[in-house]
């Protein structure tokens, strides 16, 4: 099979069809494009780490690194199976990879369900292996939870946006709520994309549904 192929873009591969990979990682910049800070840990010990798929990583970093609280941010691949992909590699859909953004915050300015609401919102999470004109396994919705906490509130957060959804004519959500697996940053020039590249592409939409709050507590 080619590299190149696309008949496997919209199932995930097995361990036999993923993409070897490689044991080197993509080089990463020192610092955030936007904000200055550190793109790699070790982070301040109060800051607390978040990871989302919900489309391309371009409009889906911007999205979060605009939010208050939230420390720096980075685009890259998780939840698959090819060690240290690039992008070309992730494009072929034969390393199962997912188009992710590393969400790091301050948990005393921003809470982990705010940023729920936002990725809940600022995505469809009903339409399975693409995003509006994005489509493939890596442009999938999915949540990948750092602790059980995390894991509560997702699936909490899941359950009452699907409510809203049904009242809203939608389908069922197919985000995928996972242990967060490694990540891989992605190629240097992807990083804040948006913030160098003003006019460039972001082929985000939500459904207009508001997501409800007061998950953690279990108040709607």
């Amino acid at each position: 099979m080619s590299l190149f192929d696309r008949t496997s873009k919209k199932q995930l591969p097995t361990a036999e069809t993923a993409l070897p990979g490689r044991q080197q990682g993509m080089p990463v910049p020192a610092s955030h494009y936007v904000n200055g800070n550190p793109l790699q840990g070790p982070f301040p010990a109060q800051l607390r780490r978040a990871l989302f798929g919900m489309g391309c990583f371009w409009g889906v970093e911007r999205k979060f690194w605009q939010v208050p609280g939230v420390y720096t941010t980075a685009a890259g691949y998780a939840a698959g199976l090819t060690p240290n992909p690039s992008y070309q590699e992730v494009c072929t859909g034969r390393t199962g990879h997912n188009e992710v953004v590393l969400v790091v915050f301050d948990p005393a300015v921003v809470s982990y369900e705010a940023l729920l609401k936002l990725f809940w919102e600022g995505h469809d999470p009903t339409q399975g292996m693409r995003q509006g004109n994005d489509s493939g396994t890596q442009y999938r919705s999915g949540i990948y939870v750092f602790d059980e906490e995390q894991e509560r509130q997702a699936r909490e957060s899941k359950e009452a946006f699907q409510r809203a959804l049904d009242k809203a004519g939608y389908g069922a959500i197919t985000t995928e709520i996972l242990p967060a697996p490694d990540f891989y940053y992605a190629e240097e020039y992807h990083q804040q994309y948006l913030a160098k590249n003003p006019g460039g592409y972001c082929g985000l939409g939500g459904t207009g549904v508001s997501c409800p709050t007061g998950i953690a507590s279990g108040v709607e």
